[in-house]
């Protein structure tokens, strides 16, 4: 991702993920636009900015922790969007076209109890986000390339790999293809600054409408390991977006065991946690 993208994210694309991750009371005064959609957008990345959103914060080799002991850190595995941004004739989001989709890490913050916005929990140093090779996309709908991919993420620490992120295909997300596009850029021109979410036109306008967004696009649901231990220093977080006609689950884990980091038609983002100094 070039440091002159804007990074946004979508809350609640995948059933259960914000219960696991302790954050369905932030949304309780949020209503959504029909029974199981997402929850809203938020930046993790506003390029040039003066805030704390300003702060570059990708980086596919480490996750960095902050120096705060207390603040508790879990990986989010989920699928990154490279999208061309087309503006209408009054500044507003027109349309959206994916050119590339790959595994993006959105590592998250769960107990700063200062957050106000949902922000606030993701761009929290330098390594707080990462993401693997960028896959062309064909068409973003149903017959094209995302139809044969699917998601998993593992852990490593001492010595063993576990399964973090449930395995699932693509196109198992809430909203997807033509519904996340046409309701992410309903979001673009519409969400307001409200409970934990922003105004995002507004994030928009003071960037200078760019040609380019990334929009990790919804963690997936965790398994009770992921669910239930928060990130350590000295461990290794894996997201594995991978061609599901080739490859499976069990494959892909015994390869990443191996310390394979490359692999055709797949898209492999693999962090150190280390702690800031």
């Amino acid at each position: 991702m070039q440091e002159e993208f804007l990074g946004f994210g979508i809350a609640g694309n995948f059933a259960n993920h914000l219960e696991q991750a302790g954050e369905a009371n932030d949304f309780k005064e949020v209503i959504s636009d029909e029974e199981g959609a997402p929850k809203g957008i938020f930046p993790f990345y506003i390029p040039k900015d003066n805030t704390f959103l300003g702060r570059y914060c990708i980086n596919n080799h480490n996750i960095i922790l902050p120096k705060d002991t207390f603040l508790n850190a879990q990986a989010e595995p989920e699928i990154g969007l490279e999208c061309t941004v087309v503006y209408g004739t009054n500044g507003e989001v027109h349309s959206l076209i994916p050119q590339f989709f790959m595994a993006f890490d959105d590592t998250s913050i769960r107990n700063d109890a200062n957050a106000t916005k949902i922000s606030q929990k993701k761009n929290f140093s330098a390594g707080s986000k990462g993401y693997g090779h960028k896959l062309p996309i064909d068409r973003f709908q149903k017959g094209g390339i995302c139809d044969n991919y699917s998601l998993t993420s593992f852990l490593l620490f001492d010595g063993e790999i576990h399964q973090y992120g449930d395995d699932i295909q693509l196109i198992h997300y809430k909203y997807f293809y033509e519904k996340l596009l046409n309701w992410i850029t309903k979001k673009l021109n519409t969400q307001v600054d409200h409970a934990v979410l922003e105004n995002l036109s507004n994030i928009i306008r003071r960037t200078n409408q760019p040609t380019k967004i990334l929009i990790a696009i919804g963690a997936t649901s965790y398994t009770h390991l992921a669910e239930t231990r928060f990130l350590q220093e000295g461990d290794e977080i894996c997201v594995v977006v991978y061609n599901h006609n080739k490859y499976h689950n069990s494959q892909i884990r015994s390869l990443i065991e191996q310390g394979v980091t490359g692999l055709k038609e797949c898209s492999i983002v693999r962090q150190q946690v280390i702690r800031e100094q």
